[in-house]
């Protein structure tokens, strides 16, 4: 299964570059809960309408996870002093370990290798 982090997902909504990647990636996909929270004030904040573009999202079958204990101690241990990684990009990272997919992301800082799948 794929993750998606914010930034891939918020890409898609927005017809950015690399939303045809995310699209091709949605129907076997997930995305932790703090993160679906940074789509929906991304999205609020850009005063668009976040219940339709939740309905889209769900159309597709994005499958929403929730943070566990274990997600949250390996967030934790991914921390590093100016690494450029939130809580929720790190949050991301522990979902993609506990699920053992791929995680699809439009933040550079987050670099690029098996895992870790630039979208542009």
């Amino acid at each position: 299964m794929t993750v998606l982090d914010a930034s891939a997902v918020l890409a898609f909504l927005q017809g950015e570059a690399g939303a045809d990647r995310v699209e091709e990636a949605l129907e076997d996909a997930a995305i932790g809960a703090a993160n679906w929270s940074e789509v929906a004030q991304k999205v609020r904040q850009r005063g668009a309408d976040w219940p339709l573009a939740a309905k889209l999202l769900s159309s597709y079958g994005l499958a929403v996870e929730p943070v566990t204990a274990e997600d949250a101690e390996r967030a934790a241990l991914l921390w590093r002093t100016g690494s450029g990684l939130s809580l929720a990009d790190r949050l991301c990272l522990a979902l993609t370990g506990r699920l053992g997919g791929p995680v699809l992301t439009a933040d550079q800082a987050w670099g690029s290798d098996d895992t870790v799948i630039q979208i542009r």
